[in-house]
């Protein structure tokens, strides 16, 4: 087999994701996913340290963009945590459902890539945190902006994948951070927000 091919990393995703979906992570071995790919096993360890990093590759996109997005946003802390989601939605989600639903039953049917989508939230929280650190916020308010911001968006994202749903990922999480507002104003304005609902 050729040493180095256009495109081997895509590639090897690609092959790692059919193969995940035909016969399960566990089932999956790296010679299965290379070959599949047409390349052998050195080009998949030289360009992934194992078979779930091919899943999770675009997590550095996904934080990086959420990075800048944070450092750009000029607004409340919450706002600009809600509105940098807003931007993952729109260019890394946007008319991509469908691949992210089966992306999602493949983790789902893992413990040890459901452990890994964790290590990777976790990763991003922290990422958001320390950018908001760097325009200036204390700890405190940060870690509340992020974990609110964080929280809404992994509600917003279960209702974009779930069977029959229609409503862009961006449009799901403007309504998630509207519904935390009402459920965290205080009790004089908290009904006038929940019927904007109705």
């Amino acid at each position: 087999m050729a040493r180095w091919q256009p495109d081997a990393r895509g590639r090897l995703e690609a092959a790692a994701f059919e193969l995940f979906r035909e016969r399960g992570f566990e089932q999956t071995t790296v010679a299965d996913i290379a070959e599949r790919a047409g390349l052998d096993k050195r080009t998949f360890y030289r360009l992934f340290g194992d078979k779930r990093e091919a899943l999770f590759s675009g997590s550095g996109h996904l934080e990086e963009v959420l990075v800048k997005a944070v450092a750009e946003v000029d607004a409340g802390p919450f706002e600009v945590v809600v509105a940098a989601f807003r931007q993952v939605a729109k260019e890394i989600f946007a008319d991509r459902v469908e691949l992210v639903r089966a992306r999602q039953a493949v983790i789902e049917s893992s413990p040890e890539l459901r452990e890994r989508e964790l290590r990777k939230t976790g990763s991003l929280v922290a990422a958001i945190t320390a950018a908001l650190r760097a325009k200036g916020l204390d700890e405190a308010t940060a870690i509340l902006a992020t974990e609110s911001g964080a929280t809404v968006f992994r509600v917003a994202y279960a209702r974009w994948i779930a069977p029959g749903s229609d409503a862009p990922l961006s449009d799901l999480i403007a309504e998630v951070a509207d519904e935390l507002r009402a459920i965290t104003a205080p009790s004089g304005s908290r009904q006038q927000i929940l019927d904007s609902f109705r």
